[in-house]
């Protein structure tokens, strides 16, 4: 044991008086505590190397790079392809429910640039008999979902009920009607449809308000078209128009409470 000690510190001895290794041993201590050094510690028991925590850190921004495209990619989608909308009145009744929540197509429509207010070009006619999303034309800030009934240059007459388009009378099976047909709007017209606009009805055609009580809907007022239904919830128009704060705190709760229930299951996917 005592050989072994004295060989140990001769050698160290040796080494503290070798100007060479003392300046490598002087170069490698200042290299280890360099501010921007990196140095890997092993652990003495388990042999696992920890990883600094610079190191580390790269790590997480490609991570928020994949969050910031996948925002990007979410709301270019919204824009341009399409959204979802619920739909609060009964105006479309008979096609269309209370508490529908629709998937919009907006792509073939024109979607808007933001900002720069561009409209992409419009790739789809509009056809009578068509279910479009468009503007309020007396106030653009409210989005309507109506059914076409005529489109520019068509006239449009309502005789006791039966509506006749260019003097033909057009079948409407998804037409409903609750009252009797002597109302004053059941007999309308005639009246000459405008090149460029479109004159527009709900399938409740007693609890509609639409182009018999507003006018014509310009075709750049149209955003869109809906698609299939992918959720139904039963509640009535006045729980989805409240604008009261903590009435809404109180609805969205009683959905999550009601959710099975109130849920209208055989609407799920149905095609528009």
């Amino acid at each position: 044991m005592l050989s072994l000690q004295l060989c140990e510190r001769s050698a160290l001895s040796e080494a503290s008086t070798d100007p060479g290794l003392m300046d490598s041993g002087a170069a490698l201590a200042e290299s280890a505590l360099a501010p921007g050094a990196i140095a890997d510690v092993i652990d003495p028991e388990s042999g696992a190397r920890d990883v600094p925590a610079k190191r580390a850190h790269r790590f997480n921004r490609p991570s928020m790079r994949r969050l910031i495209v996948l925002a990007c990619i979410v709301l270019a989608m919204r824009i341009f392809v399409g959204e979802a909308s619920v739909v609060p009145t009964a105006s479309m009744e008979g096609t269309i429910l209370v508490g529908d929540h629709l998937f919009m197509d907006k792509l073939l429509y024109g979607p808007e640039i933001p900002l720069v207010h561009w409209r992409l070009p419009v790739i789809k006619t509009i056809h009578r008999g068509d279910i479009i999303i468009f503007r309020y034309p007396k106030d653009p800030s409210e989005t309507f979902l109506k059914r076409v009934a005529a489109v520019g240059g068509d006239v449009l007459e309502i005789r006791n009920g039966m509506l006749y388009v260019n003097s033909l009378p057009v079948a409407e099976p998804y037409a409903v009607h609750h009252t009797p047909v002597h109302r004053p709007l059941e007999s309308w017209g005639p009246i000459l449809v405008p090149k460029g606009g479109l004159f527009v009805m709900g399938d409740n055609r007693d609890n509609s308000s639409d182009s018999r009580d507003w006018g014509f809907v310009p075709v750049s007022n149209v955003i869109g078209e809906p698609i299939f239904v992918y959720w139904s919830y039963d509640a009535p128009t006045s729980r989805w128009l409240d604008e009261n704060l903590g009435h809404k705190i109180s609805f969205y709760a009683s959905i999550a409470g009601n959710f099975f229930s109130h849920t209208r299951w055989n609407r799920t996917g149905t095609l528009l």
